[in-house]
């Protein structure tokens, strides 16, 4: 396939393990859009996650904030938003209810956290680009969810809690985990896999003609649906299953390296 839109994931794709972009992911996708292959961005994360990173790269297109649920223009504006129904997340919110878990709930793009933690506070922050409001009655927030996080260290829980919730959600929402240590619940066309296509349309080329690159389970759907997937080298086995290519890790800067070896090559190709 000849790729005409190239969507990657953020948090253990595009940004190395401490949240930073590097200047040669930056320059590879520079390099990649001006050979004419638009690119845009698809994450668990909210838009406020998001802008900063479109900004640096410079991007014109629609992105895809908390796992393509939300297509966002990276001035802001928000396009369209896929989202909990209110009975939806209560029942959610009475699933994941447990004193080991923490719940987070994004609401109209803001993160409301039920309490801080020693470790994925400051991490979510680096991600979000935003401060957590905690304390507040998650109950009045159901009028527009954007996602609940069930957050927890113990990755098997997660895991098992991840297979509950989905069985009793199945129909009503997207249940997968973002990382081993978040559990994400959304919309039921918020999915990597939706998203992606919502991205394709808005950009006017066909699944076909877009390549992908991820890390992580909740990446399988978009795997599945575009022309062209690459795995990131330390993504799990099953994952790099699914992939028609293997890059380098995040943290070696893998995006820039298939970029480099992957993509550009598959243009001059059919050029």
């Amino acid at each position: 396939m000849t790729p005409r839109l190239f969507v990657s994931d953020i948090d253990g794709t595009l940004v190395r393990e401490d949240k930073s972009l590097s200047d040669a992911v930056i320059a590879a996708v520079r390099r990649l859009e001006e050979a004419g292959v638009p690119v845009s961005l698809i994450s668990a994360r909210p838009p406020s996650g998001i802008l900063w990173i479109a900004e640096r790269l410079g991007l014109s297109g629609a992105l895809g904030a908390f796992n393509g649920g939300t297509l966002v223009r990276p001035d802001g504006e928000v396009l369209s938003a896929e989202r909990l129904a209110p009975e939806v997340a209560v029942r959610a919110l009475e699933l994941i209810a447990a004193p080991e878990v923490i719940v987070w709930l994004f609401h109209a793009g803001c993160w409301h956290a039920q309490r801080l933690d020693d470790h994925y506070t400051d991490r979510e922050r680096r991600a979000a680009n935003q401060d957590p409001v905690i304390g507040t009655d998650l109950s009045t927030l159901l009028d527009a969810v954007d996602k609940i996080v069930a957050v927890s260290p113990d990755h098997a829980a997660l895991a098992a809690l991840e297979g509950r919730v989905a069985e009793a959600l199945a129909g009503q929402a997207t249940v997968i985990r973002s990382q081993p240590y978040y559990l994400d619940i959304t919309a039921p066309r918020a999915n990597k896999g939706d998203g992606i296509a919502a991205l394709a349309a808005a950009a006017g080329v066909t699944l076909a003609e877009v390549a992908v690159a991820g890390d992580q389970r909740n990446d399988l759907a978009m795997f599945a649906r575009a022309g062209f997937a690459i795995a990131m080298g330390q993504a799990p086995q099953e994952v790099k299953d699914a992939a028609a290519r293997v890059t380098a890790s995040n943290e070696e800067d893998g995006v820039a390296q298939a970029i480099e070896t992957i993509l550009l090559p598959m243009i001059g190709g059919a050029a």
